[in-house]
């Protein structure tokens, strides 16, 4: 995005804040394009651009030969009538407790709800988004694919040129950092692997391997997570074992535990359950004891307590995740730019079960 570009966006957001605030209450006179050209030292184009843009949101009239007044906040749509489009990538695994929060939250205000699915396909996502718009939503509550996207900030600056308000549900620009521009609520999966290490070092282990498939978004923040706390306690160099989701099967996790053996490990994390119920088997294969000679963690917890040793298991808040997103969009439709942006991150809980030697629930 040109500078230019930026200016003339923080110029409109800003004076329609200030509509929305009560700055420039309804009726009031905005500065002509002129004397705010010299106050805000922007050009009388870029200006003229904002003011017009105002007057497309139909937030501002310019009145032949008298200026440019407020009209206040276009009427509000209540609750009741309101349309949320929701994209999720997948409806079978991590995404339907998610759904249920959004539901939830939509249904006590009496929100419609529209689904769709992306099936982790760029062009099958692009196609979603326009049909949702096409469906007349008021805003939208997206799960992008930004970690399998070229230019994940190019992508990020596209939605958030949707002509309805947007939050991300599980994913945000982590790269750019505090200048990650968008509306979210994530789990802080750094924090949960950081756990599941603290965890395992306060059960005596210290030599620990982490398993991670690598084609999910959620690898490279328990990696950055688990990395951090192996550090943080000055433990020894983890050993790693990573690959695509595809990859991993009987003879993939009898090789991990082969190396975790010769690395003298002695509590891992696997993300997910099913790498994990891999590598418990593999571990009995093994001549290995689960969770004597090797301590395990699972990561997601979507069917860790019905391994043959219930797995104990970082759990993301999924349910309160999709809740607070939907609150958040409803939030933003209601004040507009007078809501503070939101970035919300949720800690995950532990759940303690048989896999690691700690008391649990299972």
């Amino acid at each position: 995005m040109s500078a230019r570009e930026l200016k003339f966006r923080k110029l409109t957001a800003d004076l329609r804040r200030g509509i929305h605030d009560g700055t420039w209450p309804p009726g009031s006179k905005l500065p002509t394009e002129r004397a705010l050209a010299a106050e805000t030292g922007l050009s009388v184009t870029t200006v003229r651009r904002a003011y017009e843009d105002l007057v497309a949101q139909g937030l501002v009239e310019r009145r032949q030969g008298a200026g440019t007044f407020a009209l206040g906040r276009p009427p509000r749509v209540p609750d009741r009538r309101r349309i949320v489009g929701v994209l999720v990538p997948d409806t079978a695994l991590y995404y339907p407790r998610v759904l249920q929060g959004i539901q939830e939250v939509l249904a006590e205000a009496g929100a419609q709800f529209v689904l769709a699915c992306s099936h982790y396909d760029p062009k099958a996502e692009d196609a979603a988004i326009t049909e949702l718009l096409s469906a007349g939503v008021h805003g939208l509550l997206l799960v992008p694919g930004l970690h399998a996207s070229d230019d994940p900030a190019r992508r990020t600056d596209e939605l958030l040129r949707l002509p309805v308000p947007a939050v991300l549900v599980e994913r945000r620009l982590a790269a750019a950092g505090p200048g990650d521009p968008t509306e979210h609520v994530c789990t802080d999966h750094e924090g949960g692997a950081y756990d599941a290490v603290r965890h395992l070092r306060a059960l005596g282990h210290e030599r620990l391997g982490l398993v991670v498939r690598v084609d999910a978004p959620t690898a490279a923040p328990i990696g950055t997570g688990f990395a951090r706390a192996v550090a943080d306690f000055g433990l020894p160099e983890p050993a790693y074992d990573s690959a695509p989701m595809d990859a991993w099967g009987a003879e993939r996790a009898d090789a991990t535990v082969a190396r975790f053996v010769a690395a003298g490990v002695t509590g891992a994390l696997c993300f997910g359950d099913r790498e994990a119920a891999l590598v418990q088997s593999a571990a009995r294969r093994a001549g290995l004891r689960v969770p004597e000679d090797l301590a395990m963690v699972s990561y997601d917890n979507e069917f860790a307590d019905v391994a043959e040793i219930p797995l104990t298991a970082v759990s993301p808040p999924k349910f309160q995740v999709g809740r607070l997103a939907a609150q958040i969009l409803l939030r933003r439709l209601a004040d507009g730019d007078a809501s503070p942006l939101h970035q919300v991150q949720l800690r995950p809980n532990l759940v303690v079960r048989a896999s690691c030697g700690g008391r649990g629930d299972g």
